[in-house]
């Protein structure tokens, strides 16, 4: 399936501050794109570029087939947004709510009637329905705000910070959503800090630093590029004592604790076995042998400690 989302080197400057520089993602249909990045970093700047309430100082963009400067309507009409602030009235009740924006957005009564009520049992909020939005916790909020961006089933979703505020069942619902919703054929965005959200979600990661994006691929390729090959773990039934087992040639050590050692290898299926060898021979007892899992953040904190190294989503 082709891209629903495509940008050219966006740039967005305000004054003599560059928050945006040369940005150039893609997105298809059924992938969802993380963009992660510290706080300033032009996350939601570029997500409001696209969604046509940020007019781009260079650069271009096409969403579900729609240029967002020659056709900004029609963008906005193909797009679910979810702001980091979305603007509830708090005196409405979540079905008038749903049916103000369902009318906004040019729907007819019945299927704003059908939507409303799918939405609201999905998100389970149902039961609130007798409830005003003031009267709303902040992840029912967030819920709700989200059901918004999904009434009139847009075909591209962008989504800041989507479970912020959520407790973890509420954060769950919200993540199978996602997931339920790339695999109808939409395109995704989602602006995150969470990184472990965004390493179960995302099939393509973009780091984005000082306007720019810095790094980008899917968390395995990330993990090969900044911290090497596979790193596996050895777990061993008695203590080392200050030893250091003999590893075959070729096969370098990591690390080692009282009671396991770490290697890093490219080759696991080939070098396992030797490696097990090597230690039986020893007198060694093996109780378990892993991949060590290198998590995201380890990724995230060595991309913003390098100089730029990618700008470009193929």
């Amino acid at each position: 399936m082709g891209a629903l989302v495509e940008a050219h080197s966006l740039s967005k400057r305000f004054g003599t501050f560059q928050a945006v520089e040369g940005v150039s993602l893609r997105v298809h249909a059924g992938k969802v794109l993380a963009l992660l990045g510290p706080n300033g970093a032009g996350k939601t700047t570029t997500v409001r570029m696209l969604a046509c309430l940020l007019q781009p100082t260079s650069g271009t963009a096409r969403v579900a087939g729609h240029d967002i400067l020659q056709e900004p309507l029609e963008v906005r009409r193909k797009i679910g947004l979810l702001t980091e602030h979305h603007g509830l009235y708090t005196r409405m009740h979540p079905a008038e709510y749903l049916w103000f924006f369902g009318r906004a957005y040019g729907m007819g009564n019945a299927r704003i009637r059908t939507r409303s009520s799918e939405l609201l049992e999905r998100f389970e909020l149902a039961d609130a329905a007798q409830k005003r939005l003031g009267e709303f916790s902040k992840g029912m909020r967030q819920k709700l705000a989200l059901a918004r961006a999904l009434l009139h089933d847009p075909p591209v979703l962008l989504l800041d910070e989507p479970t912020s505020a959520m407790d973890p069942g509420s954060a769950r619902l919200v993540r199978q959503s996602i997931l339920e919703l790339r695999a109808d054929g939409r395109a995704v965005i989602v602006c995150t800090h969470n990184l472990s959200e965004a390493e179960r979600l995302a099939d393509q990661i973009a780091f984005i630093r000082q306007g720019r994006i810095v790094a980008s691929g899917n968390a395995e390729q990330l993990r090969q590029t900044y911290l090497g090959p596979p790193m596996m773990e050895v777990r061993l039934a008695q203590a080392l004592n200050g030893r250091v087992p003999q590893l075959p040639p070729g096969v370098r050590l990591v690390d080692c604790g009282e009671y396991w050692i770490r290697y890093a290898t490219e080759a696991p299926r080939q070098v396992n076995p030797k490696v097990l060898q090597a230690l039986q021979s020893q007198g060694y007892q093996v109780v378990t042998l892993s991949e060590h899992q290198r998590t995201l953040e380890e990724v995230y904190l060595k991309v913003m400690a390098e100089p730029p190294q990618v700008d470009v989503l193929p």
